[in-house]
């Protein structure tokens, strides 16, 4: 009998890249992000323009045109460099604007332990 070898979806170690390199849940977080940047902004203009209805048509190609930029400027950036790279330097940048803390050690100097000599023989002695 001739047996065939399935490729299993909950054996991968990663999300399979879809479109541009970028996973399903990364083109959804640039689907939602673009949409609501996209339609409040479209319908604002059409309204002004007169015709309401055709800022869901803007929206529409905005967000289209949103995601394929975003997943060509993701595909550049993850281009030979390790998974989660550019999470890494997203919160790197984010500590550096001291909008949140890294949970990385991000600090170059001598380090210490933060004991003097006097303490160490005070322990001992008990």
């Amino acid at each position: 009998m001739f047996h065939q070898q399935e490729i299993l979806a909950d054996r991968l170690n990663s999300e399979p890249a879809i479109f541009r390199g970028c996973s399903s849940s990364e083109l959804g977080m640039i689907v939602c992000i673009s949409g609501l940047i996209w339609l409040p902004l479209s319908l604002l203009l059409a309204w002004l323009l007169g015709a309401v209805t055709m800022g869901f048509g803007f929206a529409g190609v905005g967000v289209v045109v949103t995601v394929v930029t975003c997943a060509t400027f993701f595909q550049r950036i993850k281009r030979g460099r390790p998974e989660g790279y550019y999470q890494q330097q997203i919160q790197i940048r984010l500590h550096d604007v001291g909008l949140r803390r890294s949970p990385w050690v991000r600090r170059s100097g001598a380090w210490d332990i933060g004991r003097t000599s006097r303490e160490a023989i005070s322990l001992r002695d008990r």
